[in-house]
């Protein structure tokens, strides 16, 4: 479909103490409806978390966190119970608002044409 398309994207955070509120972006889930896209890119940059929140930080634990984001994203069994719901649920429950160590930023809206390459440009702006 040639156009501009409407998206919406939020930032993926690693919050190592949430009632610190202090974080590190290290991903972006992009949702495209009239593309049927959702998606998400992260990185897991562990000497910086590492130097940010010290040892006590549990790296296995986020990036099993993170690796079930980009399941539900891809829907289907493997993103179980959450997968099985429509893509924009799917997306509205991944940035539901939540007190835990992985956290999304507040959605942002914008206008694309390719959905897949606004989520590199995102990421690359807002996570490299």
């Amino acid at each position: 479909m040639p156009g501009k398309h409407l998206f919406e994207y939020a930032v993926l955070r690693v919050v190592p103490r949430v009632e610190r509120e202090e974080f590190i972006n290290v991903g972006v889930i992009l949702y495209c409806r009239s593309l049927g896209f959702l998606q998400t890119r992260y990185v897991l940059p562990e000497a910086r978390l590492r130097a940010f929140a010290g040892e006590e930080l549990d790296l296995q634990e986020i990036a099993e966190r993170l690796r079930s984001f980009e399941r539900i994203c891809r829907g289907r069994a493997e993103g179980g119970v959450i997968g099985q719901l429509s893509i924009a649920e799917r997306f509205r429950w991944l940035t539901a608002t939540r007190s835990t160590v992985v956290q999304t930023s507040c959605v942002h809206p914008g206008l694309c044409e390719d959905a897949a390459a606004t989520l590199e440009r995102l990421f690359a702006q807002l996570v490299q």
